[in-house]
């Protein structure tokens, strides 16, 4: 269960900027013009081995200038409240401005590690004017030029090792089931439609995380936990519109489980939301089965089921080998269908294929189809075998592993799941020296 780490901060102080350099990747777009990213920030990082989520709540602000006071405070009190550490951020050619004021009073109630950063600090000059930034009342702060990464590594090194050690979760062989979705989707419903009056529980389980808990569920001859994100919700504290509280509700179920039960409500359609944590679910590498929900809302023609299947099997490309189940929670249809489904997905991802089978079975195929030559180059596989993960990651062992492109690690995988079925499950081909 790796642990959050908020950036929080009024915009245009680089918090995207330190969030692509954290992760390592420019998802977030970096503009002159404050308040840009409007985009989701949520993204791995690792440091000296241990892995923590990073959230930049930048991206959540909506609206002008006059909105975002009210917006940055949100945004604060959410980090504040779901995340493991915060970096606070400022920037140094502006000095203390009343919004960082705001936000320093927010932090200074905190029992959480909080890290003041100071940015833009490239120069000696700029260093000395940063001890203004004892008057946060924060204490000591940590200089840093996001745009070059100096500075970062002493942040990273005090961040890391103010998070919480890894809590020996309890060791159960039952799948996990994480139920996420925007916000009125549905989820709630679909799990009252199971649980409801049957009230198969065995125990209840405090979640490790404050925030999810988990149920043990028995029935219909099924067994797992249900990882349930969307019953819990502090209402005095945060609106409940705020997309930012279930992206971040749904990162932490995604997180610690094994399935995610994606609900989508079908009167809105496969939206931006509900693409963010199906992606989320897939780069986590986690199991998926997509439900959509209030089927029974949805004016009928003859080929619907079909056209919306193919709809948001189009939003979800290259990654279409997910299962897509129809539902209503309301009338209780194919809610068995949807847990039986996530039961094969699960063991689809618990799946592990002996070497011997795995290479007379591939072995042929890449023959009849080798790479395509590349410089004259021809790329020789001689050998594969499934890595010992959790989840389905295959090494393939070559001569020339650099002249490997996608369109053939597209083939590949798509040939494994042809061979072997992982319908609903992240599958990674990697090819090697042999």
């Amino acid at each position: 269960m790796s642990s959050i780490v908020a950036i929080v901060g009024r915009p245009n102080v680089g918090k995207s900027t330190l969030f692509n350099r954290l992760i390592q990747r420019r998802e977030a777009i970096v503009d002159a013009v404050s308040g840009v990213t409007r985009d989701r920030h949520y993204g791995k990082s690792d440091w000296n081995g241990r892995e923590f989520s990073v959230i930049d709540t930048g991206g959540y602000i909506k609206g002008s200038d006059d909105v975002f006071e009210d917006q940055i405070d949100k945004q604060v009190e959410i980090a504040i409240e779901e995340a493991d550490a915060i970096i606070f951020m400022v920037d140094v050619e502006a000095g203390i401005t009343g919004m960082d004021q705001d936000v320093a009073k927010l932090l200074r109630r905190v029992k959480k590690p909080i890290f003041l950063v100071v940015n833009k600090v490239d120069n000696a000059m700029r260093a000395q004017n940063a001890v203004e930034f004892y008057n946060l009342g924060l204490g000591d702060y940590f200089t840093i030029a996001s745009i070059n990464g100096s500075g970062t590594g002493d942040l990273l090194d005090a961040v890391v090792d103010s998070l919480p050690e890894k809590e020996n979760e309890e060791e159960t062989d039952l799948p996990r089931f994480a139920v996420v979705g925007r916000p009125n989707a549905g989820k709630s419903s679909f799990i009252n439609a199971l649980i409801g009056e049957e009230r198969y529980i065995v125990t209840d389980i405090a979640g490790t995380t404050r925030d999810s808990i988990d149920t043990r569920y028995k029935g219909f001859g099924f067994e797992f936990n249900l990882v349930d994100t969307a019953g819990i919700r502090r209402k005095s504290k945060v609106k409940e519109d705020l997309e930012f509280y279930s992206v971040m509700r749904s990162v932490r179920a995604i997180e610690h489980c094994d399935v995610c039960l994606v609900v989508v409500d079908a009167t809105r359609g496969f939206d931006g939301q509900v693409q963010n944590i199906f992606w989320l679910a897939e780069r986590n590498r986690k199991g998926i089965v997509i439900l959509v929900n209030k089927w029974d809302l949805v004016e009928k023609e003859t080929k619907t089921v079909k056209e919306y299947e193919r709809a948001i099997r189009e939003e979800i490309m290259p990654f279409t080998d997910v299962p897509i189940v129809f539902i209503s929670t309301v009338n209780k249809q194919r809610v068995y269908k949807a847990i039986e489904t996530a039961i094969k997905v699960y063991e689809n991802r618990s799946k592990h294929i002996k070497t011997s089978v795995l290479n007379d079975t591939m072995l042929p195929i890449i023959e009849h189809t080798p790479p395509p030559a590349i410089k004259g180059k021809y790329v020789k596989i001689k050998y594969c075998m499934q890595l010992p993960t959790p989840q389905p990651q295959f090494a393939f062992f070559c001569n020339l592993p650099q002249y490997v492109k996608d369109p053939y690690r597209r083939f590949i995988e798509n040939k494994l799941r042809e061979e072997f079925d992982f319908n609903g499950v992240p599958v990674a081909v990697y090819f090697r020296k042999k």
